[in-house]
């Protein structure tokens, strides 16, 4: 069988996206994972396409071209719950909301739409806020999607241009030809291919490793809240401004934030919390009662609903919070896709794209500088 152009490694949204480009650029394409679609960071995701928790720079602009985007992959791969809803970010102090007020002047100035609310404004957003928020920003650039459902849908369309899913296959090694990466060693036997992408989210430093080389993705552990389903009680996506600084810290202990949403199926998703405990999968009640408390004080008509089931996942933390996309010129042959944190699923589109540019030898839509992968060195 004749070896594939690219062997993507990891089949969450991130790989399904390099997967989905890189078939329409005419590459020949063969997926791997060592367990299903959408099993590690992708399935226990929210699904958030933001660019409201971005101050101006490299991942904003990345954001900004993920998000045209995904508006597009929908009719292209045969829909996922794609749902342009805004998002709105509240703040519950005075000197808060002027924080978020200079925020929203820099994004501005980078393109973003965005929208200051004063304190009698919010209802008109979300009719169940609590009255005693300061005030808000909204985002009508904000989007969500089921994440697993677009990891699904990218391979399957893949798959149908010709592309090759192999699940259950767990990459041991790297084949090599003097420097130069050729293909994957793997339990079933050794795979050769013109390029490899590093696309294992959490497990990308691992990956890295098997080539010699030192990519610090470590996880970074997070709870979801599961709500029984509900009316429309939540509009857009909502989260307190203290988000973005948490997102931000390199703090390794817990932080809780609230971020709350509803869905087209009734329940409604709340978050967020974050730690660098390792891939400890231990179920911290601590950090699940914060979640809750902290989005009542958003919510408080969520008090008296019931939680049908709480999830983790390990969000590829780097520490810049930058991802590390392109190819990477210890390893020849070698590209990354990985280290997204929390935004994998919103940036997942923005990657895929120009890593087939790069593969392709086309002019890149953005300067990957920011995201080389020997800027740790």
């Amino acid at each position: 069988m004749t070896a594939p152009d690219v062997l993507v490694i990891g089949a969450g949204v991130v790989g399904a996206a390099c997967a989905w480009y890189a078939t329409r650029a005419g590459l020949r394409v063969t997926v791997v994972d060592r367990g299903p679609v959408a099993g590690g960071t992708t399935g226990a995701g929210e699904g958030n396409i933001l660019v409201s928790d971005k101050p101006p720079g490299a991942e904003l602009r990345l954001a900004q071209l993920s998000s045209g985007l995904w508006r597009d992959l929908g009719e292209q791969v045969g829909g996922f719950e794609y749902e342009p809803k805004g998002g709105v970010v509240v703040a519950s102090a005075a000197e808060t909301l002027d924080q978020l007020g200079t925020l929203a002047d820099d994004q501005r100035g980078a393109g973003v739409e965005v929208t200051m609310i004063g304190p009698d404004g919010l209802s008109d957003y979300e009719p169940h806020l609590n009255p005693a928020l300061a005030g808000g920003a909204y985002y009508p650039q904000d989007a969500q999607v089921q994440p697993a459902l677009a990891a699904a849908r990218l391979l399957r369309a893949a798959r149908a241009a010709g592309a090759r899913l192999r699940s259950g296959v767990e990459v041991r090694g790297l084949l090599r030809d003097g420097d130069r990466v050729t293909g994957v060693r793997t339990g079933d036997g050794d795979l050769a291919a013109g390029a490899v992408i590093n696309a294992a989210g959490t497990w990308g430093g691992e990956i890295a490793r098997l080539a010699g080389i030192d990519l610090p993705v470590l996880p970074r552990r997070g709870f979801i809240l599961v709500t029984e389903p509900l009316p429309r009680i939540v509009r857009h996506k909502v989260y307190a401004a203290e988000y973005v600084s948490d997102v931000a810290s390199g703090d390794a202990d817990l932080q809780t934030s609230p971020v709350v949403e509803g869905t087209p199926a009734g329940p409604v998703l709340i978050g967020s919390s974050r730690e660098r405990v390792g891939y400890d999968r231990t179920l911290s009640v601590p950090a699940l009662r914060a979640v809750a408390a902290k989005a009542i004080g958003l919510f408080p008509v969520l008090a008296g609903v019931s939680v049908m089931r709480a999830y983790r996942g390990f969000r590829p933390y780097c520490p810049d919070h930058l991802p590390v996309i392109g190819p990477d010129p210890r390893a020849p042959g070698l590209l990354h896709a990985c280290g997204h944190e929390g935004a994998g699923i919103g940036l997942s589109a923005a990657t895929g794209l120009l890593l087939s540019q790069v593969l392709t030898g086309r002019d890149t839509e953005l300067d990957l500088t920011p995201f080389r992968p020997e800027r740790f060195a």
